[in-house]
């Protein structure tokens, strides 16, 4: 293994891709066979500095099927074990937290969050399946490192979004910087990655950190600000959902263009054009030095 080892699960948004009740012109392409596309799963991500311990990047709700299809996640040694040592959370959406019920089968591992997401699980009393005497709940302060498994060094840093969508309330605040949705930094033997999966809009400072790193896995969820409205996918932009769009004069791709660091696209939504490889979406994001992330893509730093 590497300095630094990440592989990409799961690299859709919440839903997966093709989403199960959508046939959308990008999603008809799965639905029909088209070989341009892959199905991908929702986002998460495992990371390791050993090659032996392994931390997830939310709890994907495919996750019983991402460690099927991730050998380096399979038990090895004991009747009860996993490589699986920790998890951290970005945030207290469903489809970051639904998959921590997959693990509930008395295994031991640390769980990591900031409060505000760690009370959001502790309020849904599904989620007591997990073993307390086995998985530890450890609330993280924001800009402060913590160590992981492996040893990796991580901190959670706050992104502009919005709580998750079954605590929004009337008023729904799209681009607050708080700690109900964060970003990931992480360092191993000199090499750093950043994981944001969810960006609402790009501030001086959060450019400047993702400037730091080696690796940035972004929020590519749409393409365009309007997509799902004009393809009658949904009523909402993807500003009102919590994600700036990859297009446009304040898009991603204008706001990183000069980012010294790797870039990676991921939590892609069904609807999203760059699923479509040799479209020109995806020829243009390419072009400008983004790499679109698949199921099972693995980077070693």
């Amino acid at each position: 293994m590497g300095r630094l080892t990440a592989i990409v699960l799961g690299s859709a948004a919440g839903g997966g891709y093709p989403q199960w009740n959508c046939r959308c012109p990008v999603c008809r392409l799965a639905w029909d066979g088209d070989r341009r596309v892959k199905p991908r799963t929702q986002a998460s991500v495992a990371v390791s500095g050993d090659g032996r311990h392994w931390t997830l990047l939310n709890a994907s709700p495919d996750l019983r099927a991402q460690i099927a299809a991730a050998r380096m996640l399979w038990p090895m040694e004991n009747t009860r074990s996993s490589p699986i040592a920790a998890v951290v959370l970005t945030g207290g959406e469903i489809d970051q937290t639904a998959g921590l019920l997959s693990l509930r089968e008395r295994q031991g591992f640390a769980l990591y969050g900031t409060a505000e997401t760690l009370g959001f699980v502790a309020e849904n009393p599904m989620f007591n399946v997990l073993a307390s005497d086995l998985v530890d709940r450890r609330a993280v302060t924001l800009e402060q490192p913590f160590a992981l498994p492996g040893g990796l060094s991580a901190t959670l840093f706050a992104v502009p979004g919005k709580l998750p969508l079954y605590r929004e309330g009337e008023s729904v605040v799209t681009d607050g910087e708080t700690a109900a949705n964060v970003g990931v930094e992480l360092t191993g033997e000199g090499a750093r990655l950043a994981f944001v999966p969810g960006c609402a809009s790009m501030p001086k400072t959060l450019k400047e950190r993702l400037g730091r790193g080696d690796l940035v896995l972004f929020d590519g969820t749409l393409f365009t600000d309007d997509e799902m409205i004009r393809l009658g996918a949904g009523e909402k932009t993807g500003r009102r959902m919590g994600h700036m769009p990859i297009d446009g004069r304040n898009g991603s791709l204008a706001a990183l263009a000069d980012l010294g660091a790797r870039r990676v696209y991921l939590h892609i939504n069904n609807t999203n054009p760059i699923l479509v490889e040799n479209s020109p979406e995806r020829r243009r994001v390419e072009a400008a030095g983004w790499a679109v992330a698949e199921d099972g893509m693995e980077i070693v730093l």
